[in-house]
């Protein structure tokens, strides 16, 4: 007898996952390969589609930070970063904009649509839904004379609130939405954000079941070098330890973070998964063993 799994058994073992989570919302986070690949986009906008039509409520954030690079060096306009944030001025922050909301947004809407789904682009300025504010000056270190300067990262912000009522109205009219991380203070300034960031905060303001974060690794890993030694799952009181120890470090620390901020603040779980891989979504949400690193209470 054949004992390899069939379709049958795949959907057998997505029905407790596909009830659990009926009407319930999701955050994913658009990030690494399935935001620059288009067979990764293509497929992660299908998949978004089919959470969609087993009756459960995704909510989509995208980053953009290779193509905004991109865009600047083509413009012959150098990037800089300081832990790792982008330095942000008006000729930047133009940047940001175009790429976000006129190229990235635009591309996901149109995928989603192609598979049947309905969506819609919104960024922060829409309506209000992000307000924010200046981030104040970070302090740096010269590595060579251990001196402290004081350095402007210019329109670079921090959430204040939210306006969720715009987000129910799309999702109540059975839309998708698909927000670019940029958002606006109380002078009608245009303040660029971290998209990570933006999803946490969403998914915690909105009573999110889940907060899914899109990567180009497998997830945390107890050896950076050896993709088979992928932690299945964290509780946010082992988060110090970890990047004490150095397994959490660097460019995950920031992604971690957020994990754990929105489960403190009501969401259920977080999950870092690789995008690289098709249908990573539907992995995570709907198989027992799931594909990343799940962190929970």
């Amino acid at each position: 007898m054949d004992n390899k799994p069939t379709k049958a058994n795949l959907l057998i073992e997505a029905l407790p996952y596909i009830k659990e989570f009926h009407h319930k919302k999701i955050m994913i986070k658009y990030g690494g390969h399935a935001m620059i690949d288009e067979e990764a986009m293509n497929s992660t906008a299908r998949d978004t589609v089919l959470l969609k039509y087993v009756g459960i409520e995704p909510i989509v954030v995208h980053g953009g930070g290779p193509e905004i690079t991109r865009s600047m060096n083509k413009m012959g306009k150098e990037p800089r970063f300081i832990k790792g944030l982008r330095v942000t001025d008006e000729e930047t922050m133009e940047i940001v904009t175009m790429v976000l909301v006129g190229k990235i947004s635009t591309d996901i809407v149109s995928k989603i649509g192609f598979h049947g789904g309905k969506a819609s682009g919104i960024s922060g300025k829409d309506s209000q839904l992000i307000v924010a504010s200046k981030k104040a000056p970070h302090k740096i270190k010269d590595d060579e004379t251990g001196e402290e300067h004081v350095v402007d990262l210019g329109l670079v912000g921090q959430i204040d609130s939210l306006n969720t009522e715009l987000l129910q109205m799309f999702t109540e009219n059975d839309y998708i939405p698909v927000i670019s991380p940029i958002g606006i203070d109380d002078n009608g300034n245009t303040l660029n954000l971290n998209a990570d960031t933006v999803a946490g905060e969403i998914a915690a303001e909105i009573d999110s079941e889940k907060l899914i974060i899109l990567t180009d690794v497998p997830g945390v890993l107890k050896d950076p070098k050896d993709p088979k030694s992928l932690i299945k799952q964290i509780k946010i009181d082992e988060v110090d330890d970890l990047i004490r120890d150095g397994i959490i470090s660097s460019g995950m620390i920031p992604k971690i973070e957020t994990c754990v901020k929105a489960i403190e603040e009501g969401v259920e779980s977080a999950h870092i998964i690789d995008g690289r891989i098709e249908h990573s979504l539907l992995l995570e949400i709907f198989t027992t063993k799931g594909i990343g690193t799940m962190i929970t209470k």
